[in-house]
């Protein structure tokens, strides 16, 4: 199907891989007269009837995603779990047809150099969820930075405070080493991507430290038991349980970090920090971002529609001043999409599968930030031991920094 195909006179047909925890998002894909969702492929019934619930009773269902071929499909999102992305991007990237995947790209470095590799040499148009960066309060920031507020930056910190870590991360297949090779890839891929869009680089050499310090002594629920509730994290959730230690029903197996601490040289001179914990009281991300004339830093994110205001100090030296030289307040036009972020984020999928162009996100910038977290969980698993970051391709490079061309 051409381009032109595509945008000339209907709506794109739209299927979905995977209905669980993100498929509402593709619900935000129901545009009239510019997309709708027709296809729905998903193995368990519970997915396949929820299916019916978000995109309508004349959606088509299946098991198996290679059941969708006959559906005359535009583009597909891929929202499976993270251990099986890869099969189906590469299944409809060989079959010309836009692909949506979740972040992270893929949960090994080889996955991800495969998948830019068949995008490459199909021309099928490859899209990586990375909605942070659609995000209102980090966009203000990129702005602020390239307008020069802080000078050049030399430093990226990124505080991850992640308060509801245990239900989220720590009752399914989350916890599991074989599904995500690690948090700080799975959750920490958002925020390294972040961390390298605001700073102009790619992590080279990284360094880090970690442990299984709470959640190792929760209570877990026996093998061949099932998950708590319905199977679903918003099934189980439950904010009032404190502390920590006070949660039941985990995973059988937990073999993951629930606390973790990179450090990392960009290609480009800038340094980098990043700590991810998953047992705090407070959940929202800080970013602080120190340039050679001045620093900036978000006190709230936004991202559940709270309150974010970036302050920003670069008129003179002080001791310690709560009263910032400027101070941006971010306005959030939502609660149930990540702060607007998702809404933005399936706008320019849909753009982007119909007409091409350039896109805020990137497929290269999403593979790095896999390498990023591969490389950080591989040395705080041998003691802190420094990793090198292995560059892409530079056919790779610049074709998508071309915005993959037809």
């Amino acid at each position: 199907m051409s381009d032109h195909d595509r945008t000339v006179g209907r709506e794109l047909r739209v299927g979905v891989i995977g209905i669980g925890q993100r498929a509402p998002m593709a619900a935000l894909a129901n545009r009239p007269g510019v997309a709708r969702v027709v296809s729905c492929a998903d193995p368990d019934p519970r997915g396949r009837k929820d299916a019916r619930s978000l995109f309508g009773p004349d959606v088509a269902l299946h098991e198996r995603y290679e059941e969708m071929t006959d559906d005359g499909l535009d583009a597909v999102f891929v929202l499976t779990p993270d251990h099986v992305h890869t099969a189906p991007v590469l299944y409809f990237l060989a079959a010309g047809v836009p692909v949506f995947v979740e972040k992270p790209l893929a949960i090994t470095l080889e996955d991800c150099d495969a998948l830019l590799e068949a995008a490459y040499h199909s021309r099928s148009r490859l899209y990586v969820g990375h909605n942070l960066r659609h995000l209102p309060a980090l966009r203000r920031m990129r702005e602020l930075i390239d307008d020069g507020a802080i000078g050049r930056v030399r430093g990226v910190w990124c505080r991850h405070f992640v308060g509801h870590g245990g239900d989220y991360y720590f009752k399914d297949w989350h916890a599991e080493r074989a599904n995500t090779t690690g948090l700080l890839l799975q959750k920490g891929a958002h925020d390294l991507d972040v961390v390298h869009w605001l700073a102009g680089g790619y992590s080279r050499s990284v360094v880090a430290q970690g442990s299984l310090s709470v959640y190792g002594d929760n209570p877990r629920r026996a093998a061949d038991a099932p998950a708590p509730a319905g199977g679903r994290m918003p099934d189980w959730f439950d904010p009032d349980v404190w502390p920590p230690s006070a949660l039941r029903e985990l995973n059988p197996v937990v073999d993951v970090e629930d606390i973790s601490m990179m450090l990392a040289r960009l290609d480009n001179g800038v340094l980098a920090s990043y700590q991810q914990c998953h047992f705090t009281p407070d959940y929202w991300r800080n970013y602080t971002v120190i340039g050679d004339e001045g620093r900036l830093e978000n006190f709230g994110d936004g991202i559940e529609g709270d309150a974010a205001t970036i302050q920003v100090w670069n008129r003179r030296r002080s001791g310690y001043r709560r009263d910032a030289d400027l101070s941006v307040p971010v306005a959030t036009p939502s609660q149930d999409d990540h702060g607007g972020a998702d809404r933005a984020l399936v706008d320019e999928f849909l753009r982007f599968a119909a007409a091409g162009g350039p896109t805020d996100t990137s497929p290269v910038a999403a593979r790095e930030a896999v390498a990023a977290g591969v490389a950080a969980t591989t040395s705080l698993r041998s003691g802190g031991t420094p990793v090198d970051v292995r560059a892409p391709a530079p056919a790779i490079v610049d074709y998508f920094g071309q915005h993959q061309p037809a």
